[in-house]
């Protein structure tokens, strides 16, 4: 059988090892992809890190690690439609499989399929040269779009999906954290038109890469007295919306009160542990508090995938580093710092 090189999760403590394992075989619904690149999520990282979430959410080691891809198809299972998906066609991936069956795939809402799951979770991943994917996951990439871009559409993919879950165009903004999807969102509301775009961040690697992506105002809460800034910059009225990116306690907090009466609240960051919100904030001020998880399947790829051919947003300032997949462990280095965009990784 035909080897491949991987990075796996070999055993329940925190690394991963780069290693040799059996090319994988496409089923009569799956395809085949050999990886042009891929991308570390913090999902990645805290299976790398074996934290508390991934012991608990784990159950199948060993393990290849990866769900964010951009891909050549080389193999169609037998029971593949050529009409849609052929050898040679390039592709991104949604992440999450939905059973097809549960009340929420059967209703339009395969997103949160109440039997999900997902690559390098809860099956093998894209940390490879090649993968095996359910031919219905598959996004064909128009040929204007950067490979590049291709192996980052799922978490643009959630960023388009949080700004767009109310009104943006005409609106003021506040982004609670800079990381990669944040930094996403902050060039989605520019160019679907909101007026004001304020983003904080403890990191100041990742607030000057807020800045480049068209926020307007960039505050450290380390530093600056947030809510203050805010009150100044929508004349005491506060934010038509927040997008929260960070999972943080205190940054849900400072933004639940920095949101205007009747404004609302999109939801993406997961926080660690369980956490105290004042739901008075929400009830008397009639705010709109809203969890957001992954994406639409599939309006948010047809979003995303019209954005990016349109080549009115342009994602190069948000990919920071480029790495061979040998060096995944300064990869992971990099994201535990804070200081790096999105991290690629190239077989």
């Amino acid at each position: 059988m035909p080897k491949m090189k991987a990075i796996v999760k070999t055993k329940p403590a925190p690394g991963a090892e780069l290693v040799e394992t059996d090319m994988p075989a496409p089923g009569p619904d799956e395809v085949l992809i050999k990886v042009l690149a891929s991308s570390i999520c913090g999902t990645d990282l805290h299976i790398y890190q074996w934290n508390d979430w991934a012991k608990k959410r784990i159950k199948h080691i060993p393990q290849i690690l990866g769900h964010e891809v951009c891909g050549e198809i080389t193999e169609l299972g037998t029971n593949v439609n050529q009409d849609f998906l052929k050898v040679g066609d390039t592709i991104s991936v949604e992440t999450h499989i939905g059973c097809g069956w549960c009340y929420e795939c059967r209703t339009g809402n395969a997103h949160i399929c109440l039997n999900s799951r997902i690559f390098g979770v809860d099956v093998h991943g894209v940390f490879a040269e090649y993968a095996v994917v359910p031919a219905a996951n598959a996004w064909v990439l128009e040929k204007k779009i950067p490979k590049d871009f291709g192996s980052v559409m799922e978490p643009l993919g959630n960023a388009v999906h949080t700004v767009l879950a109310g009104p943006i165009g005409g609106n003021s903004v506040l982004i609670t954290g800079c990381g990669p999807i944040g930094l996403m969102a902050v060039a989605v509301c520019r160019l679907c038109g909101a007026t004001k775009i304020i983003a904080t961040e403890v990191n100041e690697y990742r607030l000057q890469l807020a800045k480049k992506l068209g926020a307007d105002f960039t505050l450290n809460p380390q530093k600056d007295d947030v809510r203050e800034k805010i009150r100044e910059e929508t004349n005491g009225l506060g934010v038509d919306a927040v997008l929260e990116m960070s999972g943080n306690g205190s940054a849900i907090n400072e933004g639940l009160k920095a949101l205007r009466p009747g404004g609302r609240f999109s939801m993406l960051g997961l926080p660690e542990q369980p956490l105290k919100i004042d739901l008075n904030e929400v009830i008397f001020k009639y705010l709109t508090l809203q969890g957001i998880n992954g994406r639409l399947m599939f309006d948010t790829w047809y979003k995303c995938s019209r954005f990016l051919s349109s080549g009115r947003l342009d994602l190069s300032p948000i990919i920071t580093h480029r790495l061979r997949l040998e060096e995944f462990e300064k990869g992971m280095e990099l994201m535990e710092s804070g200081n790096c965009g999105k991290v690629l990784l190239y077989p």
